[in-house]
């Protein structure tokens, strides 16, 4: 039964039958129809966290003066415009409320129907709360933010029995830089309020936002790129410059490439990059100038240690005869990693998407994260299957308990084998 539509006409008896769900859920009893799969597997965090579902846990409020210094540096604000309109005249009549939260889930912006948001202080869901998926339960924002995909929680989907008269949905917001989630976007209101298309209509939205800030990286770069054009000119041999995020705006003495993998900390001086070899890097208004050394690069074994003890700060760090560099790694990118590191024979596309997604067929999306991936990775890499080369040696430090290293299960592979290491668990690849 697809509850979400149930709802779409009948409002009583959906929340009704998602109440008997989430109550036998809780109590391990047989449910009269199975959780959606992105409830259910929220369900399941929120359980082996600890969160609560009879108890409505509020962290502390941000100051007012540490959400404006928030507001000021997040990159959301560029798009406050664009999801104003798309989204605050329908909200309003509809009797909802836009928020907008950062990566880490703190609400930044708040607007909408006046008696929504008096309704909304009650539930806490205030401009500085803490809206992240361990400390709520499952919501339109912190569940946003652990899935990186739009989701819609009507109900007694929330996982705390006291937001079960709410209906959210959210989208996140990435910045088409780098791939990074900037934050969440999320419709609210009384239960009575929702309908099945809120969710599509809060995504595309999100969408438009993201093409603003493709826009605004667009415009960035012609300004660099007339920056860059004297500076090139009087250049020998090979260089280019490239923004702060590694996008190319003017190359000279070789192959124009759309984007160069930087160090996560970058700083002025010789470096050792994947895709050149040793450089030197200048800093220029807005970017970098990189000037290849143009020297023979010492070929060998290369170490690459897969960090993932840290949730949020999982990294990959390489060294070898050319040099070493580290770099803090995505969720996706760090499972897709993960999955070629205990898989050495290589994976296929449709393989990892059966992996990362339960569905074989969304290569596309596989595809392009692997493109990604390889544009700091370089030659470390194969494809047709997905590799690490031979000459890589890879180790993967794994937390204490390496059961729930990612949102939803991932398939052991029988290559495998963990073994203790110097800090925390580690398996080579």
């Amino acid at each position: 039964m697809d509850v979400t539509q149930l709802a779409g006409v009948d409002t009583t008896r959906a929340a009704r039958v998602l109440d008997e769900v989430r109550s036998a859920a809780l109590s391990g009893q047989r449910a009269p129809v199975a959780p959606r799969p992105v409830i259910g597997q929220s369900w399941e965090r929120m359980l082996r966290s600890g969160v609560d579902p009879d108890r409505d846990v509020r962290s502390g409020l941000l100051s007012r003066e540490e959400v404006q210094r928030r507001r000021e540096s997040s990159t959301l604000r560029h798009v406050l415009p664009v999801l104003r309109e798309g989204l605050l005249s329908v909200a309003d009549v509809a009797h909802h409320i836009m928020v907008v939260a950062d990566e880490e889930g703190r609400v930044l912006w708040r607007e909408g129907s006046t008696p929504v948001l008096r309704k909304a202080d009650g539930l806490g869901f205030e401009v500085g709360a803490d809206w992240r998926e361990d400390v709520v339960g499952t919501n339109g924002v912190g569940t946003v933010a652990v899935t990186g995909r739009p989701v819609q929680v009507f109900a007694a989907e929330h996982f705390v029995r006291s937001h079960a008269t709410w209906t959210c949905a959210g989208a996140p917001i990435r910045d088409p830089r780098d791939g990074r989630l900037i934050g969440v976007v999320d419709v609210s209101g009384p239960l009575e309020t929702m309908h099945p298309a809120t969710l599509a209509w809060v995504d595309s939205v999100a969408k438009l936002a993201e093409a603003r800030l493709r826009e605004r990286h667009v415009r960035s770069l012609e300004r660099l790129r007339a920056v860059a054009a004297p500076v090139l000119a009087r250049i020998d041999g090979r260089a280019l410059v490239v923004d702060r995020h590694g996008w190319t705006a003017a190359v000279t003495g070789m192959p124009y490439t759309g984007r160069l993998a930087l160090p996560a900390s970058v700083s002025a001086g010789m470096r050792w990059l994947p895709a050149l070899g040793r450089c030197s890097l200048e800093p220029l208004a807005g970017g970098w100038l990189v000037r290849a050394a143009d020297e023979p690069v010492a070929r060998g074994a290369t170490r690459v240690v897969l960090d993932l003890r840290v949730p949020r700060r999982r990294s990959l760090a390489v060294s070898g005869g050319a040099g070493s560099w580290t770099r803090e790694l995505s969720p996706r990118h760090a499972e897709l990693l993960y999955l070629l590191a205990v898989h050495r024979a290589g994976r296929s596309a449709a393989a990892l998407a059966r992996d990362v997604f339960g569905d074989p067929a969304r290569t596309v999306t596989v595809r392009a994260e692997m493109s990604r991936v390889r544009r700091y990775l370089g030659t470390l890499l194969d494809h047709r299957p997905y590799r690490f080369t031979e000459t890589a040696e890879v180790e993967i430090l794994l937390p204490d308990d390496p059961r729930h290293l990612f949102p939803h299960p991932v398939p052991p592979a029988p290559d495998h084998r963990p073994g203790p290491g110097p800090a925390g668990r580690s398996a080579d690849g």
